[in-house]
Formats: C-alpha cells, structure tokens, sequence
C-alpha cells in the first residue's frame, strides 16, 4: 500500500470481506470519506460549505477513535490477537488523525477575491489517508470476526464434551441430569450458528449452515427418545444401532459447522458438488457462444469433449429403473439432435478459420443458434422428467402407507410384518435418494443443489432409522418409549416430504426465471429445542374450509396487491422488496390452505409457515429500520409509526404459531387467527412499500445530485448526528442508497490515480 500522511502502512486493503455486518459497517465510513474526497474537485468553498466539511472530518475521526478503543479492549482480552490488533487500531487512529488534519478549517489558505476558501491542497494525501483508514478499520474488523468464530468453536467442543457423556450413561437419572445441560448448550449453540448463517456473504454456505443446523436442531428430538429406548431396553442390538447413527449425524453434523465457520478444507467441507447437468449446459453454452467474439478462443475437441461429458451425465436419467421408456427415447434423442448440430458448428467453424474470417460467418451464427436450442430443448426435457417424477412419488407416497403399516405391525409384536414393510420402505428410501440426485442436476443453484443433497442425505439416513426404530417396537411392543421413538423418525420423515414439495416450487421458479426467496433451505423441525412435545397434524374439513373462505380470499388478493406495488420498484434486489415479495408468496401458501390446495397439507404446515412469515417479517422491519436512519424527521417519524405497527403483528403471529393447543375447536381457532394476523401484516406491508418507494426515490434522486455544496451542506446538516455518532457503527446495515464497497474502493484506486 502507499505511504500515507502518516506513515507507512503494512496492512492489505484488498482483504476478503466474507460477512455482512463487516460490509455494512464499513459503508458509512466509505460514503462519509468518498463524500470527502469527491468535493476535492472544487477546491474553492464557502465558509458553510468549509464548515461542514469539517465537521464531517471531525466527526470520521471521533468515530474512529472510539471504534480504536472497543478494538484495544478486544485485544486486552484476547491475548492471541493483541499484537495484529494493536496494530490495526494504531494505523487506523492515524489515518484518522490525518483526515481530521485535512478537513481543519484553520488549514484554510487565505479568502480569494471572491471571498471563498480553498482547502484540501493536498488532495493525495486525503486519498492515502482515506485508503489507509479503511484497511486498517477493515483488518480491525476482521480480526475481531475471529473472536466469533472462537465463541462458535469452543460452544461446539462444550457440545462435543456433553456429547459424549451422553452416549455413555447408564442410568436414566444421569441421563436427564446431562441432557439438560446438553440441551442448554445446544440453544447457545444453536444462537451464535443462526446469527452467522444470517451473516455470511456466500449463500453456498449460508445453504450449508442451514442443512447442518437442521440435522442438528431435528436430531435433538430424536437423540432424546433413542437414547432413552436404548436405556430401557439395554440389551436391545436394533436400539444401539438406532441411538448410535443418531449421535454419529450429530457429530458429523457439529464438523459441518465448524468447517463452514472456520473454513478448514479437512473431512472434504470444501468438496466440490456433483456436477450437474444445469451447469454443464451453461458452460457449454457459454463455450459455443463466444465463438462468436473469437473463433480460436478453443478447439473444435474441446467443444466435443464438453458436449459428451454434458451427455454421459444423463445416464443418471436414462439409466434408472424409475425412467419411462418414452422418456428414455426422448432423452436420446435429445443428446443426439445435440451432437449433430454441434457438428454442424464444428464444420462452419472449421470453414471460417480457413476464410480467415476475423468473426463468425453467417453459417456459424445459424449453427451456434441452433446448437444453443438443441441443449436448452434436453435441459427442459431433463426439468421435466425429474420434476414429474418428484411430483408423481409426493402424490404417492403422500399417505404413508409403509410408516402407517411399519407402526401397526411394531404395535403388534408382528416381526415378519416389519420385515415385509421395511422392505416397502426401503424401495421408497432409494426412489426419493435417486430423485433427489435428478433434481440436483436441474435445480439450477448452487443453494438449491445444495438443499436437494441434504434432502437425499437424510432420506438416505432416516430411512434405516425408522426400521431399527419398528424393530425394537415389534421386540417390545407394550413399550411406550419405543412406540413414541418410531413416532419421531417417522414424523422427521414426513417433514421431510413436505420440505421436498417446498424445493420442488423453487426449482420451478429458478427454471421460470421467477426470482423468489429460497423458503426450503433446511427449516427448523417441529420439534424445537424450546418445544420438544409435538401437536397432533390435521386437515380442515369443508365447513371449516368453507368458514375460512373469505378470510383466504383477501389474503390472496392483498398478496396480490403486494406483489404490484413491489414491481413498482426501481431496484428490485432492495432487501424491503425482496423481504415483501417473500411474506406475499407465503401469505398465497395460506390462501391456497384455506382452498385444500397447495404445499401446506395439515394444520402444522399452516402454524410452520404461519411462523416462518412472522420471522421474515421481522427482518423486513430490521431493513425498514435501517432505511429510516437515512430520512429526516417527518419522513422517519412515518415509516417508523408503520413499522411498528408491524413488529407488533409480526410478534403476535409468532406467539400465536408456537403457542400449543388441543382439540379441534382450539386447532381451527389458532387458524384463524393465524390468517387474520397475516392478513394484518399484509395490510402493513402494503402501506409502508408506496412510502418507502417514494422516499427511496426522493433520497437517490437528491444524492445523483450531489455536486452543489449548499445542498450538500443541507443534507449533511439533516444527517449529521447519525453519521457522527454511526460512522463506524457495528450493527447491520442494508447499505440503503450506498454504491456497494466494491464501487467505492474501486472510485478511490482511480482518485489516487489522478
């Protein structure tokens, strides 16, 4: 890096920032010295405008000096850190220090003939010192990022330690005793790993977070009856095995976290995932295409060898028992229309190369289109298969029939029965392992891959667990423990099935290009670790469908509104518009429940959906938090009032969705007033998204607009006490109406240039 005003500096300000609240922590600060910078190219200034540029210096450099203060105490405490610590908080007090020096206004050179100040004489120095506060701010940041990752480590090793007491107790009071002190661990645990997974940049890990907490918050339940069937009944060799794989999942499950957190490259975290066929079409229509900027951008082999290793990946398709024989033939005869056209490309290619065409001929652009349609006409075909087939085995096996019969003949003592019918299961295990492998290949996401390899992992998992679970029934079937261990697995399968259904809808959208928020990443089970007793599942009848009619039809038709006013958005990746679209698509959910239609079967998907909408809507007042810092007094004072509005509904649907209940009476009141909550906070969202999107344009129209020093000036006035106080505030921030910091660094590296 550059010497500075201050010093020479040793730190990288190309660091890789891989969380949010770094990203956002840092956006203040680079707005408030980007502002700094770019009113450089005027160096003539009014005593006003002087004045708030100053105080804007001023204020960087006590926010920094407080920041620097939190950073000493981190290091006082954390002797590993205290030497790189120590050191970032020194160069980042110093570029502070500098900046505050360049914006004095008692540095001022003396009035002009027109009566203004010129300042910033040294504008290098104040892009020097402004790239050195940001690498130090960032290293700081990023070292204190480790302490977090120290606190998820050794709370995992507490939940390791317990663990394995667990696994070797004897006696049914030590046993309650330790898991006790399991499960205390496990929710702060489960709390530092949630707050991460919300943190990470990367959404392929965010997915993996989700799957291997899920294995952990699912497996909690099923540790507990399998541990205490394996108590009861010590001599039994089906409840070891039983117990015994659900400790090993949660071990492998704990590493899984860890190696996300810490990025340890042991045990294959970073493996790479199957290639699928998604990809391999991309690829190779991005090969084909940019024949056309540069015909000897690669071979005509290699061309080839990409469209085969496209096509041998569809053998998972044509060679499985499951597929049609008209699907088999049509599949065929995809990759081999592909092939033949590529040929096509091959021998135009070949053709132009000897013409010394500079570009593609004619002929060439015909056979790159035609190539490109051959391998999108398989990919539609392969979407079609795998997603047909998923949708063929939900209907199916939507009964349960083998876990019903497995339950009966466990009751009954009836082992031949168990046999039959795990047999049965086990057919169904690898029909559901196998389309989840085809889904992985169409998914067309790294996430959703990811959601569909957790979905086959624990099909592959539970599906044996369940028999060892009816085993150990039928071997005691008067115990109630063993009865409500083989209850467990099999509710753990059901929601299973139904996470599938909700993967199933994503992979529609992502294949329709409709961009919705990835709902079926691992959800929390409907054993909890705050509410291990479970409710029974029911299904409204049609008086009771009938009675919740109308309430479903304005609930469609506020989704409905929703979803216009969002798409009356300039910026549609906003957090408010995405967080908007996602309570509208599952306020439909609900709708479609009220009809006896869609993904939510019984009255536990309702109150999990009902749940998981209260949980987004809280982060959608998070995000409207953040944008009312950035708005004046009236302006906040709006959206805050509305905001709050919905906090209050959101945190009543929570309560209301977790709250138990029994009876039929009792479950379809809690329907209701689970839909008329949602149709509550739709009614919310739908007044707060006009305002907002009024306001957002407002605010982008008057920062395009930057380069007059007295609005300037204005505007710093109106925001001078958030910025001053939060330039390097440590909170989460959507970056509302920033250039993200990518943009920022790259405008300074091009300031310093000049």
């Amino acid at each position: 890096m550059a010497s500075s005003p201050c010093g020479n500096s040793n730190f990288d300000s190309g660091l890789e920032i891989k969380t949010r609240s770094v990203e956002q922590t840092l956006i203040p600060l680079v707005s408030q010295i980007t502002t700094l910078i770019n009113h450089k190219d005027k160096p003539k200034k009014s005593e006003r405008t002087l004045a708030a540029i100053h105080r804007v210096g001023q204020a960087v450099s006590v926010a920094v000096g407080r920041f620097v203060a939190v950073g000493e105490a981190i290091a006082t405490e954390n002797q590993e850190l205290k030497d790189e610590m120590g050191q970032a908080c020194f160069e980042a007090r110093r570029a502070g220090d500098a900046i505050a020096q360049l914006t004095d206004a008692g540095s001022a050179l003396p009035s002009q003939p027109d009566g203004r100040l010129t300042i910033f004489s040294d504008r290098t120095g104040m892009v020097k010192a402004a790239r050195l506060l940001l690498s130090s701010v960032t290293k700081v940041l990023v070292l204190a990022d480790r302490i977090v990752i120290k606190q998820i480590t050794t709370s995992r090793n507490k939940v390791l330690v317990t663990l394995d007491h667990l696994e070797r107790v004897s006696t049914f009071q030590e046993f309650v005793q330790i898991f006790s002190q399991f499960g205390n661990e496990m929710v702060e645990f489960a709390h530092l790993t949630g707050d991460r997974q919300n943190d990470l940049k990367d959404e392929k890990k965010k997915a993996r977070m989700a799957a291997a907490r899920a294995v952990l918050e699912k497996c909690t339940m099923m540790l507990l009856t399998a541990s205490k069937t394996c108590l009861r009944h010590p001599d039994c060799e089906s409840a070891r095995i039983n117990k015994d794989a659900v400790f090993h999942r949660m071990r492998c499950a704990l590493e899984q976290v860890i190696e996300i957190v810490t990025e340890a490259r042991s045990c294959g975290e970073n493996k790479v995932l199957p290639a699928s066929i998604h990809d391999g079409i991309r690829d190779f229509k991005c090969s084909v295409e940019c024949l056309r900027e540069n015909l000897h951008a690669l071979s005509p082999q290699s061309v080839g060898s990409q469209l085969e290793a496209l096509v041998e990946r569809t053998e998972d398709f044509t060679d499985s028992a499951y597929t049609s024989h008209e699907q088999r033939q049509a599949i065929l005869g995809l990759c081999q229309l592909a092939r033949q056209d590529t040929q096509q490309l091959v021998h135009a290619w070949v053709e132009a190369q000897s013409a010394h065409a500079k570009e593609a001929t004619e002929d060439m652009e015909v056979a790159i289109l035609k190539t490109c349609q051959s391998v999108n006409d398989l990919r539609r075909e392969l979407h079609k298969v795998a997603v047909g087939r998923a949708s063929d085995l939900l209907k199916v096996h939507g009964e349960q029939l083998p876990l019903q019969a497995l339950k009966a003949a466990g009751a009954e003592g009836n082992l031949e029965a168990v046999a039959e019918y795990s047999g049965k299961l086990t057919e169904q295990k690898e029909q559901l392992v196998e389309t989840c492998r085809l889904l992985c290949h169409v998914s067309g996401s790294e996430p959703l891959e990811i959601t569909c390899i957790h979905a086959e992992e624990t099909f592959h998992v539970i599906g044996p667990q369940i028999i060892s679970a009816a085993q150990t029934l039928a071997l005691h079937p008067s115990s109630k423990i063993a009865k409500e261990n083989l209850e467990v697995f099999c509710e753990a399968w059901e929601s299973q099935l139904c996470d599938m259904a909700l993967l199933l809808r994503e992979i529609n959208d992502v294949f329709e290009g409709d961009k919705r928020p990835y709902l079926s990443l691992p959800r929390p089970g409907k054993h909890s670790l705050t509410n291990l007793k479970t409710a029974k599942a029911v299904k409204l009848d049609a008086e009771e469908q009938t009675s919740m009619a109308k309430l479903g039809l304005e609930l469609r038709l506020l989704s409905s509104d929703v979803d216009t006013e969002v798409e009356k958005w300039e910026e549609q990746e906003h957090d408010i518009v995405r967080q908007s679209q996602s309570l509208a698509s599952m306020a439909y959910n609900m709708h479609l429940f009220t009809r006896g239609e869609g993904l939510l079967k019984t009255t536990l998907d309702l109150f999990h959906q009902a749940e998981v909408l209260s949980e987004e809507g809280l982060q959608l007042c998070s995000s409207l938090h953040t944008f009312s810092t950035q708005l004046v007094d009236e302006e906040k004072t709006l959206v805050v009032t509305e905001m709050e509005k919905l906090v209050a509904l959101c945190q009543q649907l929570q309560m209301g969705a977790k709250s138990p209940v029994q009876g039929k009476t009792a479950t379809f009141q809690k329907v209701d007033s689970s839909i008329q909550t949602t149709r509550g906070i739709l009614a919310a969202v739908l007044s707060l998204l006009p305002l907002c999107n009024k306001l957002n344009r407002k605010y982008k129209s008057e920062r395009s607009s930057l380069g007059s020093p007295q609005d300037w000036r204005e505007r710093q006035d109106a925001s001078t006490p958030v910025k001053e106080e939060g330039a390097l505030n440590i909170k989460n921030s959507n970056g509302f109406g920033v250039k993200s910091l990518e943009q920022h660094m790259t405008s300074l590296n091009l300031l310093e240039s000049k």
